[in-house]
C-alpha cells in the first residue's frame, strides 16, 4: 500500500471543501498508514421519522461512500470518484447520536481502489457497513 500522500490537515482541507459536507458537520478525527476516521455529530436534519427519531439511510450511506472515499483519497492527495457502492443497514442511527466512520482500503489499483467503511455510535456499536469503488485514473 503506499504511503498517505497528504497529512491529517491538508486532507480535512479537502474533505471540507465541499458545501455537503460541510453541511454534514464532518470532521477528520483521525488519519494514519491504515484509513481514515470521520466524525459526524448528529443534526435534526437527518431525520427520516419525526415519530421514531432515527436518521435517514441516505445520510448513514453518504457517511459509508465518503468515509471509504477519504481513505483512498489519503493516498492520492485528492477526492476520488464514486463507481460503485454497497450498504448495509445493521441498526438505527437514532437522534441525538453522533456518528463515527472507519475506512480502510482493500485494494488499490492505477484505475480503481476498492475500500470499506462501517458506522459506529460513540459506543462502538455498529450502525452501518458499506463498501465502494473508486475511480483512481486521473480523469
Amino acid at each position: 500500500m503506499p504511503a498517505n500522500a497528504v497529512d491529517a490537515a491538508a486532507l480535512e482541507a479537502i474533505l471540507l471543501a465541499a458545501p455537503f459536507h460541510r453541511w454534514l458537520g464532518l470532521r477528520l478525527s483521525s488519519l494514519d498508514e491504515d484509513g481514515v476516521e470521520i466524525a459526524m455529530p448528529w443534526r435534526e436534519e437527518f431525520v427520516a421519522d419525526p415519530a421514531i427519531g432515527y436518521t435517514h439511510g441516505g445520510i448513514l450511506a453518504a457517511l459509508i461512500d465518503l468515509t471509504a472515499d477519504f481513505a483512498v483519497a489519503a493516498k492520492l492527495g485528492r477526492g476520488v470518484p464514486t463507481v460503485d457502492m454497497r450498504v448495509d443497514y445493521h441498526r438505527a442511527a437514532l437522534s441525538g447520536e453522533a456518528l463515527v466512520g472507519r475506512g480502510r482500503i482493500i485494494r488499490m489499483g492505477r484505475t480503481l481502489a476498492t475500500a470499506e467503511a462501517t458506522i459506529h455510535r460513540a459506543d462502538g456499536t455498529l450502525i452501518a457497513s458499506g463498501r465502494g469503488v473508486y475511480l483512481t485514473a486521473t480523469p
